[in-house]
């Protein structure tokens, strides 16, 4: 049955036993309802399958022998030559003849409609009249054929049609009802009348005899109805001898037992004998509600489970024999269920000597079940492990056996202990008989053995490592999943694995910004971690195999892996780590591993590994900023180790990965970590020559802009010649090239207007000093950068002017030459460094405008030279610049020698203007 009917059909029989319950017990009510809900579900699904395999059967045999009496018949009879008066033999096609009806108290079920995935059945053809040929598009067929057995429901509208649409509905809810009515009689009886007990009981229990012998008797005639009469007949006998030993006190308990234990040897070898997985569920869900039906509350817990006992027995009786998990999984349902309720409204310190035995007990019925169940599968599936049972037992049974225990660690760790020397001597047992067909449980076993070994120690230190036995159980069972094909088996593993985490959440302080744990739960996280990384990689390969929409659920457990194991390593860096020197163990733990997930990548190539990796720079980012608040470098507390170390592990993922991002993200990753890069060595630079050189401020001002100015260098010379940033992303490094440009020009600019020449302790010498010197580096870098940016496609796209650029250089050489000027006269002859102090300086006037008119003879007798038309008219201009200067500036000086200097010296340039270049190139000249 779909798990989804046997969920739906489990809350309608809860919601139908709180209905009809009394209101003392409403909750045993539900819980009844919700079991006889669930064993309805498999009952329908088991006797749906029978009815189809018998149905096939039945059309396969009369289809084969058609097709013997045609071929007898054939070879039999003279060849007679063919005649239009002699029907043609009868054609055998695809749809078998119509099965005989069956008796009218057991019939079949409605002929079920076609599914949507499958093809209508084809009609059975009718023979040909003798006057008509036989059709042409009629398919001839070389023996018998029968159409494909119907498929287990897997929706809930199929389910449930399958359910209340079957031939013997009528029987399965009688047996129900039955089952009920006789229960509620009883309790109304002992309850309403004064009819002797014994008499009471023993009338049910002749009932529950004949109606045993009623089905054994039609076993053959009507199987169907025949094998529900047993099963309820079975539950009758269950009911009433739990009633006489328990309520009553009419047998001992001794005498009650071997009743009990005959029934479940009886109902086992009645489905046994009869092949009946559904005969052995009727008898089990009826032994196992017949306590909770005949309970008045006040019931003694060892005969519950003594009387469980049995039943189990007779359910690893049968699996002796049969391989049949339906029984399997309802017994360790309710035995398992019951117990948990119980445990939970009742369960006392004190029943632990008497509760414990029965735990163990149960515990070595299902694991037994489970090996036999692997052995008795039949040959086509012979190897195939019950995921449920191999891991749900010990599951289970742990849990329960951690609350019996009350935190008593020490004990529990005795008990996984015990656990462990079990599974793994199991496998060594079964690894000795040499049989390839049970690896998977040997391997299943072995893992059980080593989870259990691996907690039992831990488990004495605290509640934490519950987390790691979830963890590792977790990985086993979604191991097995892919193992098996089995959805179930992978989303319970994967809810344990996150569960684990949650459950690891709590032994997490914070100190500051930092998490911490303490000392010995580091082991827990690792196994978090390390469980959930593994099985998302058993989810990666079992989605490339077989089913591609989980490779989203390994993708998930990756990321949480990995989160695990970033918090926990961060926890344990404050035990290693100096305080100051925590944000750069974290920033160095991080970025490894970071470069550790791409390394992982390799064997493991899910999204989430890049992501994981990629995820770096935005820790760097936060890195950056938190240091900036806090420390005066990058290389205080450690930073000299862990920014080189982000930097080199962050290109190593960017260049292993970059190809499976999108392009633009690729190129915005480069942008963002080389202004990164540059800023952090600019400041680390600065502070370096700050600390070397004890002097005037100009020393760490000038030193801001030589890390920009050699990484524009690299760019502009390495752009055609590394293959790798640069040559590779071009264009990304056009935009880092950009801002570095613009943003040496603003440093150039504030520091022309702001640097007075103070370099000590050097003396200032002009264009030696370090201002001018690093000032003249930045101008040659960005007519560098220039030249080798300006042939690029992006600059012509954006329709920028390449005049624009060159002139603004020429600008910035002609301000730099102007500010050395002007620190000059500061320091040589103490001109006023201030606005006013250079506008009434006549000293100051007269120099700039000599100085101007010969920076206007360079210009154009540079131009001449070159023949450019434009730097001709640049050089023009300024010079009539100059003499407006001279005649509303300096003529004020009246009277003054530097009014003399400048005019001469003024004049005798233009003389020399007007003999070597007196007008323009022409444009025909330009070479």
């Amino acid at each position: 049955m779909d798990p989804v009917m046997r969920i739906v059909l489990a809350i309608v029989g809860a919601f139908a036993g709180a209905t009809l319950g009394g209101a003392g017990s409403r909750f045993f009510d539900t819980l009844i309802g919700a079991f006889s809900g669930y064993a309805a579900a498999d009952l329908s699904y088991i006797r749906a399958s029978l009815r189809t395999l018998d149905e096939d059967f039945a059309r396969l045999k009369n289809s084969v022998a058609r097709g013997t009496d045609a071929f007898v018949a054939q070879s039999t009879s003279a060849p007679v030559p063919p005649s239009r008066t002699e029907p043609p033999p009868p054609t055998v096609t695809d749809s078998p003849p119509a099965p005989e009806p069956p008796p009218a108290s057991d019939s079949p079920r409605a002929p079920e409609p076609p599914r949507a995935s499958e093809p209508p059945p084809v009609p059975v053809a009718a023979p040909a009249p003798a006057s008509a040929p036989a059709p042409a598009s009629a398919p001839a067929t070389d023996g018998p054929s029968w159409s494909r057995a119907p498929e287990p429901p897997n929706a809930i509208i199929d389910g449930i049609r399958r359910f209340f649409g079957g031939g013997n509905l009528l029987v399965r809810s009688g047996v129900i009802v039955l089952f009920f009515g006789i229960a509620f009689l009883l309790r109304y009886v002992a309850e309403h009348t004064r009819v002797p007990i014994e008499y009471r009981l023993s009338g049910v229990a002749l009932g529950g005899l004949a109606l045993l012998v009623l089905g054994w008797r039609l076993r053959s005639s009507r199987p169907g109805f025949a094998l529900s009469i047993q099963g309820g007949a079975v539950g009758i006998l269950y009911l009433t001898v739990f009633a006489a030993l328990h309520l009553y006190a009419l047998m001992p308990p001794l005498a009650a037992f071997a009743l009990l234990t005959s029934i479940a040897v009886l109902s086992a070898l009645l489905a046994v004998k009869q092949d009946s997985q559904s005969l052995a569920l009727l008898g089990i869900t009826g032994g196992f509600l017949a306590p909770i039906l005949a309970s008045n509350g006040n019931g003694d817990h060892v005969f519950l489970f003594g009387y469980y006992a049995v039943l189990n027995a007779g359910i690893l009786l049968v699996a002796w024999f049969k391989s049949w998990r339906g029984l399997n999984i309802a017994g360790f349902v309710f035995t398992f269920g019951i117990g948990t309720v119980w445990g939970a409204l009742t369960y006392q310190a004190a029943d632990f000597a008497t509760t414990e035995p029965f735990l163990i007990l149960f515990f070595l019925f299902y694991v037994g079940i489970a090996v036999l169940f692997t052995w008795r599968q039949p040959p086509r599936l012979r190897g195939y492990v019950d995921g449920s049972l191999v891991f749900g037992t010990p599951l289970v049974v742990f849990g329960l056996q951690a609350s019996m225990l009350h935190g008593r660690r020490f004990a529990l760790a005795y008990s996984a202990l015990a656990v462990s020397a079990l599974y793994l001597g199991i496998a060594a047992l079964l690894k000795r008989r040499r049989d390839d067909t049970q690896r998977l449980l040997i391997e299943a076993f072995l893992a059980l053995g080593v989870v259990f070994l691996t907690v039992a120690a831990p488990l004495a230190l605290g509640s934490r490592w519950n987390a790691g036995a979830w963890a590792l159980e977790g990985g086993a069972l979604v191991w097995i999943g892919c193992r098996q094909d089995r959805l179930l088996s992978r989303l319970f593993g994967t809810l344990l694995l996150v569960a684990a985490g949650f459950l690891l959440a709590n032994q997490f302080s914070f100190v500051g910004e930092f998490p911490t744990l303490p000392w010995n739960a580091y082991g827990a996280v690792l196994l978090v971690s390390g469980a959930s990384i593994g099985a998302a990689g058993n989810l990666q390969v079992f989605a490339q195999s077989r089913r591609h929409t989980e490779a989203v659920l390994a993708n998930l457990l990756f990321c949480w892996g990995a989160f695990w194991w970033s918090l926990g390593g961060l926890a344990e860096l404050e035990h290693f780590a100096p305080a100051g020197g925590l944000a750069a163990a974290a920033l160095t733990f991080l970025s490894l591993t970071a470069l550790g997930a791409s390394l992982l990548h390799r064997r493991l190539p899910l999204p989430a590994a890049v992501a994981v990796a990629m995820a770096q720079f935005p820790i760097m980012l936060t890195c950056a900023c938190a240091i900036a608040a806090t420390q005066s470098h990058p290389f205080e507390h450690g930073g000299w180790i862990a920014w080189p170390v982000a930097f080199v592990c962050f290109y190593a993922t960017l260049y292993r990965h970059e190809t499976s991002l999108a392009s633009q993200a690729a190129g915005a990753l480069h942008v963002v970590s080389a202004w990164l890069l540059i800023a952090l060595s600019s400041w680390e630079t600065e502070w370096t020559v700050d600390l070397l050189v004890h002097g005037s401020r100009a020393w760490p001002t000038v030193a801001w802009a030589i890390v920009p100015a050699a990484a524009l260098a690299v760019i502009a010379l390495g752009v055609r010649r590394l293959p790798w940033p640069l040559a590779r992303h071009r264009e990304p490094y056009f935009v880092v090239a950009v801002g570095l440009a613009l943003a040496l020009a603003v440093w150039s600019l504030v520091t022309e207007f702001s640097m007075a020449g103070d370099v000590a302790p050097l003396p200032y010498l002009p264009l030696l000093n370090p201002v001018d010197i690093v000032q003249l580096f930045v101008l040659l870098v960005l007519w560098r950068g220039w030249r080798a940016i300006r042939a690029l496609p992006s600059l012509t796209e954006a329709g920028v002017d390449p005049r624009v650029p060159a002139f603004a250089l020429a600008a910035m050489g002609f301000l730099w030459l102007n500010a050395s000027l002007l620190r000059t006269l500061h320091q040589w002859i103490r001109v006023p460094w201030s606005l006013a102090g250079m506008l009434q300086s006549t000293v100051t006037q007269t120099t700039l405008s000599i100085f101007w008119a010969g920076l206007a003879l360079a210009a154009m007798l540079f131009a001449t030279r070159k023949s450019d038309r434009q730097i001709w008219f640049a050089g023009a201009a300024l010079l009539a610049i100059v003499i407006a200067k001279l005649f509303f500036v300096d003529l004020s000086s009246i009277g003054s020698i530097e009014r003399i200097v400048s005019f001469i010296g003024v004049g005798v340039l233009m003389l020399v203007i007007g003999y070597y270049s007196p007008l323009p190139p022409r444009p025909s000249q330009r070479s």
